[in-house]
């Protein structure tokens, strides 16, 4: 297993591709696998862990030199293939976007590649063309539009550990956003369907420096510390408990989002989601049962004008039977099978 090395596994805020990997880890290691995780020094994880770099990205000493993450990517996947090249390996997993592929056709194991939505970038193309036929897992059916000529082997949806997830039967008072404070996640439009509807929303999610103006601009101005709260970027104990307390989580876009883990914690923590009718939101939510899926801000208004379909405890079983860690351990192991099947 290739982790990504911008957050520690697990993550202890933001870091969705490592939380997934961490989480994939635990579920093969629990199922009985053998499993080796290629990863920084701060990780955490049952597997056997061959330390690659010294700090996760995001972790690294202020005291030190900034790292270049390419170089860091570099060494990290070098220090990964030197070893599986030594040792007895039956299926290499990458989560590390297109940059292992080189290594493919020399390594004699096969690499099994999720891209975690990267490939709506256009700039990794050209690898993606000269890599087509190696063996690549899709998160939803809709993911596979940014390149559709891969050699597509599962689509396997993310899994999270709903143990983690505290469910609360009870229908919360305010609406919620949670995620990066992104032009593409529209969290203003999170804001508008809150004040068209008079209800309170909370908002958390790191804001990223090329996206400062655009919160400036478009998101500041909405936050009244009242009515519209921002938490800033929370811990992950403090987002899986932020879930149990909404009525709904928004989920605007604008974009075709691949996948959307916040989708299935909240369902795991009972709370629906109402969703903009893009990318995988039609494969995650189950319209009119665990959450409303929408064309705009009229859209959402309307479906919290009635919360008739708001069933917590089908939303919290919908999360178990889905999107478990159990189930993609499955998946993923099914994949693995079609990938080495001659």
């Amino acid at each position: 297993m290739i982790a990504p090395i911008a957050h520690r596994l697990p993550p202890e805020g933001y870091g969705p591709w490592e939380q997934v990997v961490s989480d994939l880890t635990e579920g093969l290691a629990a199922a009985g696998h053998e499993v080796t995780l290629f990863a920084p020094a701060s990780t955490v994880t049952p597997a056997e862990l061959v330390v690659t770099v010294p700090h996760a990205l995001a972790d690294w000493p202020p005291d030190e030199m900034p790292p270049d993450a390419r170089v860091w990517e570099e060494i990290h996947i070098a220090r990964a293939m030197e070893t599986v090249a030594r040792g007895e390996f039956d299926i290499v997993h990458s989560h590390l976007n297109v940059h292992p592929l080189g290594h493919a056709r020399h390594l004699g194991t096969p690499i099994v590649t999720t891209l975690h939505g990267s490939a709506w970038n256009r700039s990794i193309h050209p690898a993606l063309e000269m890599f087509s036929d190696l063996p690549f897992v899709s998160l939803s059916e809709s993911e596979r539009a940014f390149f559709p000529a891969l050699n597509y082997v599962a689509t396997v949806p993310n899994g999270i550990d709903c143990d983690a997830v505290r469910f609360s039967p009870d229908v919360g008072d305010s609406l919620l956003f949670v995620g990066r404070m992104a032009p593409e996640k529209l969290p203003h439009a999170a804001i508008e369907v809150a004040r068209k509807t008079g209800r309170s929303l909370i908002l958390a999610g790191p804001i990223e420096e090329k996206h400062r103006d655009y919160f400036d601009e478009e998101v500041s101005p909405g936050i009244d510390g009242r009515d519209v709260v921002y938490l800033g970027p929370l811990d992950r104990a403090e987002v899986l408990d932020l879930y149990s307390t909404g009525l709904a989580l928004l989920m605007p876009l604008a974009w075709e989002e691949p996948f959307g883990l916040v989708v299935v914690e909240a369902l795991a923590a009972g709370t629906p989601v109402i969703a903009w009718r893009r990318g995988a939101m039609p494969e995650l939510i189950r319209d009119g049962v665990t959450g409303a899926l929408v064309d705009d801000v009229d859209g959402a208004v309307a479906a919290l004008e009635n919360t008739a379909w708001i069933d917590r405890e089908a939303c919290r079983r919908d999360a178990e039977t889905r999107f478990s860690i159990d189930a993609m351990t499955r998946g993923y192991v099914s994949a693995y099978e079609l990938a080495l099947a001659p």
